[in-house]
């Protein structure tokens, strides 16, 4: 029996393999190749029979100097082709060839109806008018406007077009062929070819009937063109060849990147074979061939290098019921809490306190920084206490604790509470105490306060590892969380920020807030203040 339905599983995986084949078979090659050429030569006779001639457009029509025209025909080419790499990233991330080709023409072919429109209704005045003798009159506001409106659009269409219908057409050839090279290499020869032909038109023909005044006329043929060059677009769009898109690589290069920086210290392996490897010939972006490993840039074989604390990953329960939370994941409780916060202490903390003390704000800067602080120590109790039982739920011999990750849920959401009230806190302080002179000094202050508490965080890790890693004790921050004690460094950290609360509640008590000129409304808003922190 189980022969028998192991025979059928094969047969279909046959057949569904065969299927896939046929349609490989039977879809893209020299003849869909060969429209999406038809399309190039096209879109470019469209585009050319606008950027060819636009000078003269700009000096005869809307009456510019050479110099000005040149510079905005300068800035409108250089947008096409800075397009052209928002195009080309849409279309290998998120949209894929087709659809990126398809809206992209449709932005072009709305270009090119809106310039269509705007000359023939607003610039062309009176009729055949720009033809370097016969002057037009001065264009409306609205016109010029529509004007610049619709060549940005020509150039953001045909920018974002130009690089997805060359790969577009590269695709239509099945590197599975042997020929697949060959005929991707004439692809190319002839999409050049394809793409003159429409310029040489676009050049001799259009560009006559545009000096002579017939600027519409020329703007129409580039419409009618880029129209036609969509509607055969659209033609094969069933029997395309399609590759999927593979994602934003800006983050894959990051994380490259960000590991190799992390395991500086870290000796790469000799051999490339002892590098960490997705599994099978394709790479870990579906559907994407790997790119074999080359001796250049060595020093990235760092993040692909493989740790003990890569082996570790997570040290507890990351799932609920079917669903998986990453570790890195628990930073949108954060987040989260951070936004609910805001919204609690802007409506309801703030009218409550100010119905309690009278002070408009509420509570002044240096009362919310010092409840940001014995937040920020109730958060660091959190995780110590979090880290006690997840240690108990830990089977010998294995890496990972059975207590769940949402046990770390209060700890960061007191954290996301504690960055409301210190943070907006230490901003407003910072930027209101400072002389009207260096007001951006003093908002930098508070970005330096949080620089050097990264740089006193570093100090004290290597501090406690110093301290507490010695003879045979792995120390409270192992590579192996499980050996270590963790607990106590949240409690060491909660101790010391107890301490700091001491000392600010002290330093607070002797500040006095700088004094200002001010109009009387303000006078008595200072007044309230200064009474405020002296309770404080």
């Amino acid at each position: 029996m189980a022969a028998r339905e192991t025979e059928i599983i094969s047969s279909s995986s046959r057949q569904v393999e065969a299927v896939k084949k046929n349609e490989r078979k039977n879809s893209g090659g020299w003849n869909y190749a060969s429209l999406l050429l038809v399309n190039q030569g096209l879109a470019t006779l469209a585009f050319f029979g606008v950027s060819v001639n636009l000078v003269l457009f700009l000096t005869r029509v809307l009456d510019q100097d050479n110099a000005d025209a040149a510079n905005n025909v300068s800035k409108w080419t250089g947008t096409v082709y800075l397009c052209s790499l928002i195009g080309a990233f849409l279309s290998d991330s998120y949209w894929g060839r087709y659809l990126t080709c398809a809206v992209f023409q449709l932005i072009l072919v709305l270009g090119l109806g809106l310039l269509s429109f705007a000359s023939w209704l607003f610039l062309i005045n009176p009729a055949d008018c720009g033809d370097g003798t016969k002057l037009c009159t001065r264009s409306t506001p609205v016109g010029v406007g529509i004007f610049y409106l619709s060549i940005y659009l020509i150039a953001f269409g045909y920018g974002g077009h130009q690089p997805t219908i060359a790969t577009f057409g590269a695709d239509q050839f099945d590197d599975s062929n042997p020929r697949a090279a060959y005929s991707k290499a004439t692809f190319f020869c002839y999409f050049y070819f394809a793409l003159n032909v429409g310029s040489l038109f676009s050049n001799t023909i259009l560009v006559y009937y545009e000096d002579s005044g017939e600027w519409t006329l020329g703007f129409l043929v580039s419409l009618g063109s880029a129209i036609l060059a969509l509607l055969l677009y659209l033609l094969g769009t069933s029997r395309y060849r399609y590759v999927k898109p593979c994602g934003n690589p800006l983050p894959r290069v990051g994380q490259v990147f960000v590991a190799a920086y992390r395991k500086w210290g870290v000796v790469p392996p000799a051999s490339a074979d002892d590098l960490y490897e997705v599994e099978g010939t394709e790479s870990a972006i579906k559907g994407s061939r790997k790119i074999l490993h080359s001796d250049d840039f060595k020093f990235l074989d760092r993040a692909a290098t493989i740790t003990q604390d890569d082996m570790c990953g997570d040290v507890m329960a990351s799932k609920f019921r079917d669903f998986h939370l990453p570790a890195a994941g628990m930073s949108a409780f954060d987040i989260c809490s951070v936004l609910i916060t805001t919204g609690i202490y802007r409506q309801v903390l703030v009218p409550l306190a100010r119905r309690l003390n009278g002070n408009p704000k509420g509570l002044s800067e240096l009362q919310r920084m010092g409840i940001g602080l014995v937040i920020g120590m109730l958060a660091m109790l959190a995780a110590g206490v979090t880290e006690i039982q997840r240690l108990k739920f830990v089977t010998p011999g294995e890496k990972k604790s059975s207590l769940s990750i949402f046990w770390q849920v209060p700890q960061y959401v007191l954290v996301g509470a504690s960055e409301v009230f210190m943070y907006v806190g230490q901003l407003e302080f910072f930027n209101g105490q400072a002389p009207d002179g260096i007001k951006s000094f003093g908002s930098s202050l508070c970005m330096a306060s949080i620089s050097l508490g990264n740089y006193v965080s570093s100090l004290l890790v290597s501090m406690v590892m110093g301290i507490t890693a010695r003879g045979d004790s792995p120390g409270w921050i192992p590579a192996d969380l499980n050996q270590g004690h963790m607990d106590r460094f949240y409690f060491l950290i909660a101790g010391l920020t107890a301490l700091d609360f001491v000392i600010y509640v002290f330093c607070a008590k002797w500040y006095t807030c700088i004094n200002l000129y001010t109009n009387e409304n303000e006078i008595q808003l200072e007044e309230q203040q200064k009474d405020i922190h002296a309770k404080v």
